[in-house]
């Protein structure tokens, strides 16, 4: 039995076929743009799912697409999909295809795939969370994943950790991912290119203080440039802020950091680590909580709502 899973991000939709008798192994990769604010989604999903299914049948689909994603598939808002609004796209998209189709938040698929077979293989209560353009987080528990009663559970991205913080798009200001995401790091490195530190990272990006960016953070302090990784630090300590509230709520075993960012894993994980302990409640009498990094890469999403599909056949 093969199952579709396609992970909808920012910028690009990626599609990939499992097979059951190895289920984190991707047969077929195929990926296209994601259009304009999600105007038109579905019927890209539907001629993706076409192209995926060319080279032989599949049993059913799974989607991950970044916003609320109630229990039948509608998805009621996507901060970064301004187009759409309580859109049925499991129904839509199974009547396109004419096959079983499964919807939820994408970092709950990235969730599932870590759990059942990457960083947090073996862990019962785990706390997986995407760090990308904004921050999305799937809760495993008792081996499950945690959906809530709407199926809305998971959205640590639009915690409240500054109420005069910057505006994001979910209409509110301060949100968590606005401190420690990649736009967020992007915003910091911004920050200080104006503020006249970050030279060696204005350098790389042409030589507009505007033009900074994550990456070129990131470049600048792989060369050891002090206000590199005096920006990189920052980020970690507002990364660790956040995960070390969730620990406090979910108690998790293991904590698994996955989403663009962890391309700077070496650079990030030491400070967030400390940064963690210094936060976490009572950390001298609980047992330690190991932060790693995730292992399945940028196709971690499409492979979790994949296996998700294959729940339904």
């Amino acid at each position: 039995m093969r199952t579709i899973g396609i992970d909808v991000g920012g910028t690009k939709v990626l599609g990939v076929v499992l097979s059951a008798d190895a289920p984190t192994d991707v047969l077929i990769e195929h990926r296209v743009p994601t259009p304009p604010g999600g105007e038109g989604l579905v019927a890209v999903l539907a001629e993706l799912v076409d192209q995926l299914r060319a080279e032989g049948d599949v049993a059913a689909v799974g989607v991950g697409v970044p916003g609320l994603v109630d229990r039948a598939g509608v998805l009621r808002v996507g901060p970064h999909l301004p187009r759409l609004r309580d859109v049925p796209l499991a129904d839509e998209l199974a009547a396109r295809t004419g096959v079983p189709v499964e919807v939820d938040n994408d970092a709950n698929g990235h969730a599932v795939a870590e759990h059942r077979g990457g960083a947090a293989a073996g862990v019962d209560e785990a706390l997986v969370v995407s760090f990308g353009t904004g921050i999305g987080a799937g809760i495993i528990t008792g081996g499950k994943l945690l959906r809530g009663a709407n199926g809305f559970a998971g959205e640590p991205g639009h915690m409240i950790v500054d109420p005069n913080g910057p505006p994001c798009p979910c209409g509110r200001r301060g949100c968590w991912e606005r401190f420690a995401s990649g736009t967020g790091l992007g915003r910091l490195a911004r920050d200080a290119a104006l503020g006249g530190r970050l030279d060696l990272a204005v350098d790389l990006a042409g030589g507009d203080p505007e033009l900074v960016r994550g990456e070129h953070v990131t470049a600048a302090a792989r060369q050891n440039d002090p206000d590199a990784l005096g920006v990189l630090h920052e980020l970690a300590r507002w990364i660790a802020i956040g995960l070390a509230n969730l620990a406090n709520i979910v108690d998790p075993g293991i904590i698994v950091m996955g989403g663009g960012l962890v391309e700077a894993a070496d650079l990030l994980l030491p400070p967030v680590r400390t940064h963690f302990g210094a936060s976490l409640m009572a950390v001298d009498h609980r047992p330690a909580v190991p932060i790693v990094p995730a292992v399945l890469g940028e196709q971690a999403g499409a492979i979790g709502v994949a296996l998700l599909a294959a729940e339904l056949v």
